[in-house]
């Protein structure tokens, strides 16, 4: 029981106790649970009287416009009989949609703190902190949560967690401390720093602290089974993530954390507080989140709808390349060197388009322009090397020309007998009305209208620059046969600017498996972007990868300066697992290491004598995993193999107690058992991990065979199981 509030406090002294049942407290009797009970409810009935209000206000005000619509509709008739009566009714209009905008603007701030109390319903608030900001002054208490609300008097009911004051809660020290809001900093005591576990209008429990250790209700969160889907950690940050999450704002921030420091949480927390910090103009498509996996972006989609923050363009490597790169083209990996690339913008500087190196528009099955019209618009320009500069203005001629060629053709008989012949649902879609021309002009019209239409992808052609053979250029240039994906991508971009220059945040998680080229190539295309890099080094499972200080002489070239930060604790996984996958690090880092996680089951770590014991103990190991997730209800656990041979000779193993094998396309179960390469199981966690096959020819003593070995031992949240045929590998055994 909780007697003074001004202490730090545990429900119990032992740290080996069920975190449940460390946050419990003896309700009856504590002044402070009654206290706090007593404030919840009365923010929780200001919650729902505030909802209710905004959802009147929507119905009354669609009503309005409703009536107001058709008001306009009768009295907006469009007089322009003179010039005076024109002027009248374009003031008319004016006025008409000035106030359709008022509607719209009122409209939306409505819809916009509907969500946000709607989100607050389902846990108003996460915490509290109470600030002296003078001495002798009574502390100000404030409520943090997941959004900021005031009520109807403008009476802070939460905190936004993102708001400059809530650092003082992330700072997690009690005593002198500061925040900065609107660039100036802000002195103040904090008295009381208080945990909550809500539920909607009930308080389950409270938790006073100072220590980040000792954060019951972080260990209570990550003591939960694992799901299909990641939740927010924003009731738990801890210092060393925030520092991340709250990082100044700079060109290029790096980011590397151990397995399990909780990395992409921080990724994503990072994301909502830039949005926050700027939610007057940063919009999510300003935003790109390059991924590891199909698998993982499923994973982690509802992480900021669930902020009340809509999610950013999301893809991974390869869905990136294929927006800029033909489809027929090949997206691999295959990696070049920093000196091909040179070598390939040394060429560019020197270019003269050759003849060939230009191709029909074609566009339906239709020649538009042919290869020798785009030559001509060439040689207009001849004065002008090729490059980017070049490309732009051919790009435009070639849009005139393209417009002339389709205005010529709408004065054909055929074109306006096709128009003519168009169903009466083309005819909507089109001209959003059936046709029946009057006069050779109006078919002229309705034609060109036609032609736009059925030819539309040719202006995007021209504006994709398709019409330039990369390929033979780059042959050219380079004296090769063919060209590497990469090597396509950069001299599309050399020769023609290709690039997205309205991108504010390029985020990259997993950096570790980014060759440098793809990096040049995502630095190139967003080229007045702010990067966040978030990796490990001892996750780069792939050959030919950057080290971190490659990564950063990528960027540090094209003189942006490099911020890097680091997270040492593990939160993902127990101490016996943490200790199993450190000890594949190298010692200077293995020291620095720690796990905040409650000790739990022991590595299981299984030499089998034969084969058949082998494929044995596999079946039961994989048996009895289903049979734990079955009797608790909840849970998951993976069968990681190194790759999918390997996935397939384990499903031979398995028989009849195969498991699904989840791929690009599948999505995660809720819970169960199931199956994965190790490119699939990156980024993810679960409660328990089999690791079949664990012997030396399998994971040697290579960087990559060292590293894999890591990746896949700290997925594991609270057991961890290997089997081996003969011995296990010499790597754990050091």
């Amino acid at each position: 029981m909780f007697t003074d509030p001004s202490q730090p406090r545990l429900s119990t002294n032992n740290p080996d106790e069920d975190p449940q049942k460390q946050i419990g407290l003896e309700r009856e009797e504590d002044p402070v649970f009654t206290q706090e009970q007593e404030h919840l409810s009365r923010t929780y009935e200001t919650l729902v009287k505030m909802a209710a209000s905004f959802a009147a206000k929507i119905k009354k005000l669609d009503a309005e416009v409703a009536a107001d619509k058709e008001m306009l509709a009768d009295e907006l008739t469009g007089n322009f009989a003179s010039m005076g009566e024109a002027f009248e009714t374009y003031a008319e209009y004016a006025t008409a949609n000035k106030n359709i905008d008022l509607y719209n603007a009122t409209q939306e701030l409505n819809l916009q703190n509907l969500e946000k109390t709607r989100l607050l319903l389902e846990q108003p608030y996460f915490a509290k902190v109470s600030l002296q900001y003078k001495p002798g002054d009574a502390p100000k208490n404030l409520y943090i949560g997941n959004a900021g609300m005031s009520d109807e008097n403008y009476k802070r009911l939460v905190v936004d967690w993102r708001s400059p004051v809530a650092e003082t809660y992330y700072n997690q020290e009690n005593g002198p401390t500061s925040y900065v809001a609107n660039g100036r900093t802000i002195k103040v005591d904090l008295k009381l720093r208080r945990q909550f576990d809500i539920a909607k209008d009930t308080l389950n429990a409270y938790f006073d602290t100072t220590v980040a250790i000792q954060d019951a209700m972080l260990l209570a969160s990550l003591s939960q089974e694992r799901t299909s889907q990641m939740k927010a950690i924003t009731a738990t940050i801890q210092k060393e993530q925030n520092q991340v999450i709250r990082h100044e704002d700079v060109p290029v921030l790096l980011v590397n954390g151990i397995a399990g420091s909780g990395k992409t949480s921080v990724l994503m927390q990072r994301i909502a507080y830039l949005f926050y910090q700027q939610r007057e103009s940063l919009r999510p498509e300003d935003v790109f989140l390059i991924t590891p996996n199909p698998v993982f972006s499923r994973y982690i989609e509802n992480v900021l709808p669930d902020l009340g923050e809509s999610n950013p363009e999301t893809m991974t490597f390869n869905e990136f390349m294929a927006t800029i790169m033909p489809a027929d083209r090949s997206r691999g990996r295959a990696d070049i060197s920093l000196e091909s690339l040179q070598r390939i913008d040394d060429a560019v500087a020197g270019l003269v388009f050759d003849p060939n190196d230009f191709k029909d528009i074609v566009c339906e099955g239709t020649q538009l322009l042919s290869a020798g019209q785009i030559r001509q618009v060439a040689d207009k320009f001849k004065r002008i090397p090729a490059g980017p500069h070049l490309v732009t203005l051919m790009r435009e001629e070639l849009h005139k020309r393209l417009s002339s060629r389709l205005k010529q053709m709408a004065t054909t008989e055929r074109a306006q007998n096709e128009m003519l012949q168009l169903s009466i649902q083309e005819q909507v879609r089109i001209f959003h009305e059936t046709i029946e021309p009057q006069n050779e002009n109006e078919a002229r019209e309705l034609a060109l209208t036609y032609l736009n239409d059925r030819y539309a992808r040719a202006f995007d052609i021209v504006e994709r620059d398709e019409w330039l053979r990369i390929d033979r250029i780059g042959m050219r240039l380079l004296g090769k046969e063919g060209l590497l994906p990469v090597e396509w991508a950069y001299l599309k971009m050399a020769c023609t600017g290709l690039s997205n220059p309205n991108a504010k945040y390029v985020m990259v998680d997993e950096v570790q498996d980014y060759t440098t080229a793809q990096l040049v190539i995502l630095r190139r295309y967003f080229r007045r972007a702010h990067f966040l890099l978030l990796g490990d080094e001892n996750q780069a499972i792939g050959n030919h990868t950057s080290t971190f200080e490659e990564i950063r002489a990528v960027f540090e070239a094209s003189g942006e300066s490099v911020r890097e930060c680091r997270l040492m604790t593990s939160y993902r996984s127990s101490p016996q697992i943490t200790d199993l996958f450190s000890g594949l690090m190298p010692h200077d880092d293995r020291m620095r290491v720690s796990s905040i996680q409650r000790d739990d089951i022991a590595p299981d770590l299984l030499e089998c004598p034969d084969r058949e014991t082998y494929e044995s103990e596999l079946a039961r190991v994989v048996s009895q995993a289903r049979e734990d997730i079955e009797r608790e209800g909840r849970g998951l656990a993976a069968v990681i193999a190194n790759d999918r041979a390997g996935a397939r000779r384990i499903a031979s193993l398995l028989g009849d107690e195969a498991i699904a094998l989840i791929d690009d396309n599948a999505t995660l179960p809720a819970s169960g058992v199931m199956m994965m390469t190790l490119e699939f199981a990156k980024g993810l966690e679960f409660d328990h991990v089999i690791i079949p096959d664990a012997r030396e020819e399998v994971f040697g003593d290579s960087r990559i065979d060292r590293n894999r070995l890591y990746t896949s031992i700290s997925r594991a949240t609270n057991r961890i199981t290997l089997l081996a045929p003969g011995s296990i590998t010499p790597l754990l055994k050091k």
